[in-house]
């Protein structure tokens, strides 16, 4: 009983086994003046200008980046591109949420009645459970904003929001999918929220 306790234990420690918090569903507004956007050549860069790029802010751009290349704009840069993508991002926490456990234990005993010719019978009986591996996370807000401007007159002419709630998800990942779901149905319905999941 010891030896399996102890193998149950050493498992549920492995890395890989605790569970992190799904991702969130993800909230999409986005606004435009109702005219086709040609995919024409575009610069992608951080909304507001400063000294310096973080990997973040690369994560983010590089995401925002491989969604439009999807929907037909060319990369551009300089002042050569017809358009320009600015793309910020901001995080808002809300606590901390625990992770149910991946593993639990229950630990019983059952009954004993002795004697052929019957005897005294003993009933010990209880289930105890033990959870192994919860985590506490923080719970995050991610809100990913694109405006595409045109270069000619400094007009925006589209702008999206994204945003999302989630614990215990690489930067990447939220990236990545705030990202897709933004330019999903380009340029979608203007004025309205969608939720995306």
């Amino acid at each position: 009983m010891k030896a399996s306790l102890a193998i149950l234990l050493a498992a549920a420690l492995l890395p890989g086994c605790t569970s992190s918090v799904r991702p969130g569903p993800i909230d999409v507004t986005r606004f435009h003046l109702g005219t086709p956007i040609a995919g024409d050549s575009i610069a992608v860069e951080p909304l507001n200008s400063f000294a310096g790029v973080s990997p973040e802010d690369q994560l983010y751009v590089g995401a925002v980046s491989g969604e439009l290349t999807r929907l037909g704009f060319r990369p551009g840069g300089g002042e050569t591109s017809a358009f320009i993508a600015g793309v910020s991002y901001k995080h808002v926490s809300h606590g901390t949420v625990r992770t149910p456990p991946p593993v639990t234990i229950g630990i019983g005993g059952g009954s004993y009645s002795g004697g052929r010719r019957g005897g005294v019978g003993v009933g010990v009986g209880g289930d105890v459970g033990v959870g192994i591996g919860s985590r506490t996370l923080q719970l995050v807000s991610t809100e990913l904003t694109v405006q595409i401007k045109r270069r000619s007159d400094d007009t925006v002419v589209w702008e999206g929001h994204a945003i999302t709630e989630e614990a215990g998800v690489q930067p990447s990942d939220t990236a990545a999918r705030l990202a897709k779901a933004l330019f999903k149905g380009f340029p979608g319905e203007s004025g309205i929220t969608i939720r995306v999941k």
